[in-house]
């Protein structure tokens, strides 16, 4: 049975994924920036948690495994958007998940029309910054907060 300390915590990081994946949806569509591979690949633990506290509502019971399980995905998360930052900042080089291709074999026109049809966006571009920070710094300290919580959350199943 969930604990009313945890049914709060998880119901406010419940809340704060839909409203994280709101907000990247939004950027994306109404504002009309791109997002990375690396943006898109950092929503998956908010998508995740939503689908896992959900379950643990649902369920009732595997509530500490399925909290291990979204503190894993969030761990995750922290460490991508950390990598991302760090792409960013020059301080990491762009791995295969960024790469735009090589085009180092295509003729002017061919290298041309890829570039008019393509919306790959790179990772190391900043399309977008609140604060005059850019999304992966505020998704890596969010997500870094966000597994403490879940630690919390753990912990208090082990007072049980």
């Amino acid at each position: 049975m969930i604990l009313k300390d945890n049914k709060h915590i998880l119901n406010g990081v419940l809340i704060f994924s839909i409203l994280s994946l709101s907000i990247a949806y939004f950027i994306q569509y109404v504002l009309g920036h791109k997002p990375c591979n690396l943006c898109l690949i950092e929503r998956i633990p908010y998508i995740a948690s939503v689908i896992l506290i959900s379950l643990i509502f649902i369920l009732n019971k595997f509530e500490k495994i399925i909290s291990i399980i979204i503190l894993l995905f969030f761990i995750f998360g922290a460490i991508v958007s950390f990598y991302h930052f760090g792409i960013e900042q020059g301080f990491f080089n762009e791995s295969l998940v960024c790469d735009l291709g090589n085009n180092a074999n295509l003729s002017k026109e061919q290298l041309l029309k890829q570039l008019e049809s393509s919306s790959i966006v790179s990772c190391k571009d900043v399309t977008f910054r609140v604060l005059g920070f850019s999304l992966a710094t505020i998704n890596t300290i969010i997500s870094i907060v966000l597994s403490v919580i879940i630690i919390k959350v753990i912990k208090n199943y082990d007072k049980n």
